[in-house]
């Protein structure tokens, strides 16, 4: 049978644009479908948006710092339509660059949300068409739950596009999304109640990091209310505040509800039912090592199939499946040694293991951790400090982990993730020379294990 297309991409983020370039230059005819704008989450509405409000809300601290400096700065005032609309035209100038890319790689374009109506037809709108291959690249979607009150709640999706910034806000959730809002809208000068049902933030990161971040959330001035659960959401009249309400009769008020408690993945809708997808426990689709679906024809990649939701990971998936497929240079995502970040304030960074990974999966390990203040704010006298820490397994000496929290986290760790991923040991760090004065220099001049773990050689004489 002829095919419309070689390869048919549902879904047009950052996995699904890079699958349908790639492929199309390895000679593949390929179209590609979107109900929404090209760019995907990172680019519309996540990532790139947010670190640019994450940028824009650090300006308050480099305001108070400046005058130690000798700077005088007269009071300053944040033009919040000027920073909403600003970071919304570079999402806008974006979009147009992934739409050019898409073009100029002589990808077909279809607006409109495509739904497999069987293994190789899909409907766009109004019209069909059929593909040899599929690829799913949906995303995901952030969820609320379902209690009274919810649909007066926003979530990051409309974070961007607020008329007003509130004089309050409280966020629902622990996780990175919830603690980067709180550190941006915490900097914009916003009152911040982070409300999260644990006794702390961003489960499943380093259990020191993670106190770290939380310590410092709370000394930058967001109210933590921990181990609190939202039973109610209700509006006192037309304008006036929300109130919150606990199941166990405590409530407090606040003028705008975000949730940030999870997302999940777009599978609904798309007719994977009719095509014998079989989605896994968490309802994202089930895929191989190749990213190939249930169906022989159809792979997935991205949030959709909830393996690692970074952007830079769906590229990685998508670039994978073209060379395999269309390349003729079969090769699999590695999923292993992953760096990521938090866009917090300060910002976390890993890659790696975690301790407590380190601890189940290995053997005796050593751990270094070095906490200071920057040289930053010797003069200013901020107390914001700076933690970092490497991971080694005693019976290799690797370097298996390193998590940082502080200052550009997230551009010193990228660096170390190249030596992680080339299985660096402890000693080459150790004969690394440092760059002084930096704070990245710590990585290569901490000698001493932690007393708890096997001490170094060094250590013991």
């Amino acid at each position: 049978m002829a095919y419309d297309y070689d390869l048919f991409v549902i879904g047009a983020g950052s996995g699904g644009v890079r699958a349908s370039r790639i492929a199309a230059t390895h000679g593949a005819r390929v179209g590609i479908c979107e109900d929404y704008r090209v760019g995907g989450t990172c680019v519309i509405r996540g990532c790139v948006p947010k670190k640019l409000l994450v940028y824009g809300s650090k300006f308050t601290h480099e305001f108070e710092d400046a005058e130690a400096f000798g700077w005088t700065v007269p009071a300053p005032s944040l033009s919040w339509p000027t920073l909403r609309d600003n970071v919304n035209r570079e999402v806008d100038r974006l979009n147009a660059v992934y739409l050019r890319l898409l073009d100029g790689a002589g990808v077909k374009l279809h607006m409109g949300r495509g739904r497999l109506m069987d293994r190789h037809t899909i409907q766009v709108g109004e019209q069909t068409v059929t593909a040899d291959k599929i690829l799913i690249a949906t995303g995901g979607h952030p969820v609320i739950p379902s209690i009274p009150g919810c649909e007066l709640a926003i979530t990051s999706n409309e974070a961007f596009h607020l008329p007003e910034l509130p004089k309050r806000i409280a966020i629902v959730g622990a996780g990175y999304i919830a603690v980067e809002f709180a550190g941006i809208f915490n900097g914009l000068g916003v009152h911040v109640d982070l409300v999260l049902r644990r006794d702390r933030v961003l489960r499943g990161f380093d259990e020191e990091c993670r106190t770290f971040v939380h310590d410092a959330l709370k000394e930058s001035g967001v109210k933590l209310r921990t181990e609190m659960e939202i039973g109610r959401i209700v509006k006192k009249g037309e304008n006036g505040p929300y109130e919150i309400h606990t199941p166990l009769g405590g409530m407090f008020e606040t003028d705008l509800v975000m949730y940030a408690t999870g997302r999940a993945p777009n599978t609904k809708g798309i007719g994977l039912e009719k095509v014998g997808i079989q989605l896994d426990k968490v309802g994202a689709i089930a895929v191989d090592e190749w990213s190939k679906t249930t169906a022989e024809n159809i792979w997935a990649v991205g949030d959709v199939t909830d393996r690692i939701n970074l952007t830079p990971v769906a590229i990685m998936e998508g670039h994978c499946f073209a060379d395999t497929e269309f390349g003729k240079k079969p090769r699999k995502p590695d999923h292993r040694g992953v760096p990521s970040a938090v866009f917090c304030q300060p910002e976390m960074a890993n890659v790696g293991l975690t301790e407590e990974e380190a601890k189940r999966t290995l053997g005796d390990l050593r751990i270094f951790t070095a906490a200071f203040r920057p040289m930053k704010y010797t003069l200013s006298g901020r107390q914001q400090r700076t933690f970092m820490k490497l991971i080694v397994e005693v019976a290799t000496d690797k370097v298996v982990g390193a998590h940082m929290v502080g200052d550009d986290a997230a551009e010193l760790i990228q660096g170390l993730a190249v030596a992680i991923k080339a299985g660096a040991t402890k000693a080459h760090f150790d004969a690394t020379v440092g760059i002084h004065p930096t704070a990245g220099e710590e990585f290569v001049t901490m000698r001493t294990a932690r007393a708890d773990t096997t001490p170094t050689r060094a250590a013991a004489e």
